[in-house]
């Protein structure tokens, strides 16, 4: 890593916790990487809770982590609906319905789909609502398309095939609003040159390929959803691969002294 590093982006989900299980040594390795002068941000396209539900449960696991620390696709996606000015017919979970509550027009008609990942949303009735409201003209916003993520039971399908369903059947295009897109990694860096940043993450495209593609060094985990020779997927390749976030603090605190 030829430049130091100012400011390091982190992934959520898979790279430091798996729902409510702590990666083991991840509470310890941000506290190493706090004794250092890196600015810290939890760069994440969870969208199955709110950010204060979110905040408060990464504090219940015994992180130390800043709510205004936490940079989301689930916020980025409320920022573009007030920006298009848009009434939202939401496919997210019930968890992350508060941070859009305020935004629905209930006199109004829908005039935009966003989709998260929602479970309980993904079921024939809702997606035929959606798909009907995209017939008559509602703009497709996808908070993002995760192929899959990581459960405590297993690898399960991320909103990626739902929205990829959505765009075939009703011949539309979504506007993806979190990783891996140049606008949110931008946005997340906040003037930071990306030669002086590093992202960490479990997510090969998401995290690493998509950090790369805007010049931030990239650290790939072999936690979460990291699958053998996942690696490989991307040109160029990772800058690091690691066995878990405790050995990327290391690499990261060894290139900054």
């Amino acid at each position: 890593m030829a430049n130091k590093i100012k400011t390091v982006l982190i992934d959520l989900s898979g790279t430091i916790h798996i729902d409510n299980t702590v990666i083991p040594g991840a509470i310890e390795a941000l506290k190493k990487l706090r004794s250092t002068n890196a600015k810290i941000k939890f760069v994440t396209n969870t969208t199955k809770e709110s950010k204060s539900s979110l905040h408060n449960r990464l504090t219940n696991l015994g992180f130390d982590i800043k709510k205004d620390e936490i940079f989301s696709s689930l916020a980025a996606a409320r920022e573009l609906v007030i920006a298009k000015k848009l009434n939202p017919f939401l496919l997210i979970d019930s968890a992350a319905m508060e941070d859009f509550e305020d935004l629905i027009k209930t006199d109004e008609e829908f005039n935009a789909v966003v989709v998260g990942l929602a479970p309980n949303k993904f079921n024939y009735e809702e997606l035929n609502k959606g798909f009907r409201l995209l017939l008559e003209g509602a703009s497709l916003i996808a908070i993002h398309e995760g192929r899959y993520y990581k459960r405590p039971d297993g690898l399960a399908l991320g909103p990626g095939a739902f929205i990829k369903g959505l765009e075939y059947a009703a011949n539309v295009k979504a506007e993806i609003v979190g990783k891996p897109t140049e606008k949110f990694f931008t946005a997340a860096l906040a003037g930071i040159s990306p030669s002086e940043a590093v992202m960490i993450g479990d997510d090969v495209r998401d995290d690493v390929g998509g950090a790369q593609a805007v010049g931030i060094r990239g650290i790939l985990v072999q936690t979460g959803k990291y699958r053998p020779d996942d690696e490989k997927l991307i040109t160029p390749p990772p800058t690091k691969v690691v066995p878990s976030f405790v050995q990327a603090v290391d690499k990261i605190i060894n290139d900054i002294n």
